[in-house]
């Protein structure tokens, strides 16, 4: 809907980082970083604990920033909202998406350049050691359905292939069915590239929708009010006013051309393969814009993809057992393929039946383990610690074979594999005695700055 009042905005990238600032979390690095493998190499010293700024990264007169959701606390900060309350307030605006609301002169075409080269005007890093070149990493590529008109949102690995060409690894999701619908027809498919935008806007990125669902609803949700957005100079897609740089461009009909490797979540090399190509028609920007960049196999990737899993994979979940209570997808396990899910159990069985509906509810999915209430499944340690001591192998193990999962696990035949669920709940019916677990009475309720003995001597006690 197009509305000429201005709407209240949704923050912006660029106040998220002066909160990163203010509160000693973001590193600014010395001018002129090195492109190739150095920005990677400072980020991921950096990750988890402080985001990064390269001013006039590789001598563009452009600054990379890294790392800004490199952390579930920064990514709950960031939506206003408790850590506890996180996937929560996801479910809550991936269910009720808010219609984004169109603006003129938007701070995103500031700049239009009609003729530029990608390497000659955007500081573009290469990442790991064997990545095939440049790669733009945090890009919001925007699609719009051929016959319907709705668009879909979502990153893509896009490598620089010429000096206006991407090579772009497409999955079969959405992107890929829109494309797919268009080139039956002979016809390319129009694409807008979001580099740098708001927070929630990366976030929401990654929902798992329904096709035909835009995600820049859910990030109007994510922040109460509709998102403000603007039309692309050269095709009807709507990209976010605010953000910082936009390419736009054509995914090429009967095209494809060679793409990777690159490092990818896994921590492996995504191989290489003749793949779809983007033919790049302009990029407009901010005045002074920043290009943001997430390195491979980087918190910041990982948890991107992992908070709006958790909340998806829990609504699905839940739509049939209403006391799984929480799920959790572990950084050990890439932010995607290991699902830990709380259970109040109730039934003979059920812990089963919910590693079944966990397995339909992505297809990513390797493992589950559901463990009870008094596991904290946020904990890599309790969670290995109900694996020791409430499972039995011969009675507690469903194991799947020739299930379809993620075409970047390398353990997979290109992502035809097997899974994998535990059930880690206290047997039905044992006895309560024999599963409560130990403690001591008032140990948390101990203020320890009164019982320690500041200034004593070793002599004391000798």
């Amino acid at each position: 809907m197009t509305d000429s009042s201005m709407a209240r905005r949704a923050p912006e990238l660029r106040d998220w980082l002066k909160t990163l600032h203010d509160s000693d979390r973001l590193c600014i690095i010395q001018p002129g970083t090195e492109l190739k493998h150095t920005i990677a190499g400072i980020a991921n010293r950096m990750d988890g604990t402080k985001a990064t700024a390269f001013p006039d990264a590789g001598g563009t007169g452009i600054t990379v920033i890294s790392g800004l959701l490199s952390d579930r606390s920064w990514m709950a900060e960031a939506l206003g909202v408790k850590s506890s309350e996180l996937v929560k307030a996801f479910q809550r605006a991936a269910a009720s998406p808010l219609p984004w609301h169109q603006v003129d002169n938007a701070a995103c075409q500031q700049i239009i350049v009609e003729d530029g080269d990608l390497l000659g005007r955007l500081p573009i890093p290469v990442h790991n050691e064997f990545d095939s070149g440049s790669y733009i990493t945090a890009g919001l590529l925007i699609a719009r359905n051929p016959r319907t008109g709705i668009q879909n949102v979502a990153i893509h690995r896009l490598q620089v292939s010429g000096p206006r060409e991407l090579g772009v690894l497409l999955l079969p999701r959405h992107t890929l069915a829109f494309f797919n619908e268009a080139e039956s027809t002979g016809a390319d498919l129009d694409v807008a590239i979001v580099v740098g935008c708001s927070p929630s806007c990366l976030m929401a990125s990654q929902a798992i929708l329904p096709i035909d669902h835009d995600e820049l609803e859910v990030a109007g949700a994510l922040n109460g009010t509709p998102l403000a957005v603007t039309k692309c100079i050269g095709s009807e897609i709507r990209v976010p006013a605010d953000a910082e740089i936009v390419i736009e461009g054509r995914l090429l009909a009967q095209k494809r051309a060679p793409e990777g490797p690159f490092g990818e979540f896994p921590q492996y090399y995504g191989e290489r393969a003749e793949r779809h190509v983007i033919a790049v028609d302009r990029i407009t920007h901010r005045e002074n814009p920043l290009f943001h960049t997430i390195v491979g196999g980087a918190l910041e990737h990982l948890l991107l993809g992992a908070l709006p899993r958790e909340a998806t994979i829990l609504s699905t979940i839940q739509a049939s057992f209403s006391n799984v209570k929480a799920v959790h997808l572990t950084l050990g396990g890439v932010g995607r393929y290991h699902l830990v899910v709380q259970l109040q159990k109730r039934n003979r069985g059920e812990a089963k039946n919910i590693i079944a509906a966990a397995f339909a509810a992505h297809y990513d999915i390797k493992h589950v383990v559901v463990v009870d209430e008094d596991v904290d499944i946020y904990d890599e340690r309790s969670v290995a610690w109900a694996i020791a001591t409430r499972f039995q192998a011969d009675r507690d193990v469903i194991i799947i074979g020739g299930a379809q999962g993620s075409k970047l696990d390398p353990s997979t035949d290109d992502g035809f594999g097997s899974k994998m669920g535990l059930d880690a709940t206290v047997p039905f019916g044992a006895p309560e005695f024999k599963f409560t677990k130990i403690r001591v009475p008032g140990e948390m309720e101990i203020d320890l700055d009164t019982v320690i003995a500041p200034h004593a001597e070793l002599s004391a006690i000798l």
